[in-house]
């Protein structure tokens, strides 16, 4: 690329970033955001200065974190109300492992409900928070939360976001909404039964009342189990549930970073372009020959899985880490076998470390301030150590084999359906796995461009240990910890 033509690129970068940035921060302006211990657990009160709104504990699902949930924390906080949002055992910034039995209601479920429960009691005590409390959860957390509301009992409604919950009664929890994707057909399905538990003839987007007990389920269009989030129509739904619930009338804005956060990433990610175009320059290697991409692409895909499953024993404190560093290991070294990669490329450094810094620093700044959590526990930084050892050659292989558009998209499809395969080979242990494939996948589609611009200034080494180690950080903070027992 000419120097000309990387200048509108990074002007053009620049202006997405800038705009990006001013609009997420929109979102929070005029509130007051602490962040805070509820307990021992780690949080962040939102709400307007000089007022008392009701209290809205806000929860995040499985391997998500309290940024996760901002735009309902945000939206709510811009109404008047006094949101708390805090982070499970095992998930964002806790440092505390989630543990018991999972398969028991007893177990982890009941630790997590006691969590809530400890939550809610130091939420009534913190300034800025008025009369009346309610509890919203997405996934997982909305199972929590509903057993949470019914120990409780003094919690004034309840607002599930795809939700599923056998805590769930005709009467209890009394006043209960429901939002789902339209595209959770299974998620759909459990919500309207709510909803029936209390009139056999409701119908989604109907609000139903018997007695003390009233119940709403809605679905936000066009959306899945992650864009439900950020859904405008789930948002109003539940500020006008709360408000309804507190005889009160919201005229603040409705936030919706989600379109604002993409944007934002990809034009971090895009801004790297031009600045890769002052890296050292490395020889380019030869293009892979076809017959041996197509053997390098395919025979890894249907034979590491059988093998990872089958020699696989747990030996992390972190779900199904210790498979996927397997996994990627094999798989690397499965594909530089193939493709003859002897003597490994040769590492340049500063193209390296750039990448890294970039990917870890400034993307995951972008990422933490306003999608998810980021940055790691002391815990964890362990967990991302052993993490590259499985994506550092997982890594380098892709940027070997993955030369060219369609290549690229060839290999990165047969290592997703390798991950997929693997999981319903073993669903029992590996079921978490899927629940981590959108991580690579996003990771693929932002970060992947950044290391084909790196490859073809400073080679494979450097691209292969510098979205290797990007890789292993992202998988490290992302899986929640866990300790049997």
């Amino acid at each position: 690329m000419t120097r000309w033509s990387n200048l509108v690129i990074g002007v053009l970068a620049l202006g997405i970033i800038a705009l990006s940035a001013f609009m997420l921060e929109r979102g929070r302006a005029g509130l007051v955001i602490t962040d805070l211990a509820a307990g021992k657990t780690p949080a962040t009160l939102y709400h307007q200065p000089e007022s008392a709104g009701p209290l809205v504990v806000v929860a995040h699902g499985f391997a998500g974190s309290r940024q996760l949930m901002q735009a309902y924390s945000l939206t709510l906080a811009q109404s008047g109300y006094a949101v708390l949002a805090f982070d499970f055992e095992g998930h964002g910034r806790n440092p505390v492992p989630m543990s018991g039995d999972v398969n028991a209601i007893e177990g982890t479920t009941q630790r997590l409900v006691d969590q809530t429960l400890n939550v809610l009691a130091a939420g009534r005590d913190l300034p800025g928070v008025g009369q009346g409390v309610a509890l919203l959860g997405h996934s997982m957390a909305t199972d929590i939360i509903a057993r949470a509301a019914i120990a409780d009992g003094a919690v004034n409604a309840v607002v599930g976001i795809s939700m599923f919950s056998q805590a769930v009664t005709a009467d209890q929890p009394a006043r209960l909404l429901v939002i789902s994707g339209q595209w959770e057909a299974m998620l759909r399905a459990a919500a309207l039964q709510m909803a029936r538990m209390v009139d056999p003839a409701a119908v989604e987007g109907a609000t139903i009342t018997a007695g003390d007990v009233t119940r709403r389920v809605v679905v936000a269009p066009g959306v899945e189990h992650v864009g439900v989030l950020y859904s405008g129509s789930g948002l109003r739904e539940a500020r006008d549930w709360l408000d309804a619930t507190f005889e009160r009338e919201s005229a603040g804005p409705v936030v919706k970073p989600g379109l604002w956060i993409l944007l934002l990433l990809a034009g971090v990610a895009v801004l790297f372009r031009p600045l890769a175009g002052l890296l050292p320059v490395a020889p380019a290697r030869p293009v892979v020959p076809v017959r041996r991409f197509w053997a390098a692409v395919l025979l890894p895909a249907a034979v590491v899985p059988l093998v990872a499953v089958l020699i696989y024993r747990p030996f992390l404190p972190v779900l199904v880490a210790d498979y996927l560093i397997l996994h990627l290991a094999l798989y690397g070294a499965a594909q530089l076998a193939i493709l003859r990669v002897w003597p490994l490329p040769r590492v340049v450094w500063a193209a390296a470390l750039a990448l890294m810094l970039w990917g870890v620093a400034v993307f995951g700044f972008a990422i933490d301030r306003y999608a998810a959590s980021f940055v790691p526990t002391a815990q964890r930084m362990g967990i991302i150590a052993a993490l590259g050892v499985g994506t550092v050659p997982f890594m380098l292989a892709d940027s070997v084999v993955a030369v060219g558009g369609w290549r690229r998209l060839v290999a990165r499809l047969a290592f997703v359906s390798s991950l997929t395969a693997a999981t319903f080979i073993d669903l029992e242990r590996l079921l978490f796995v899927l629940i981590i494939l959108p991580v690579i996948v996003l990771f693929f589609l932002v970060l992947g461009p950044m290391g084909h611009w790196v490859t073809r200034q400073s080679g494979a080494g450097a691209a292969g240990l510098g979205l290797g180690i990007i890789l292993a950080w992202a998988l490290g903070v992302s899986f929640p910890l866990f300790v049997a027992g």
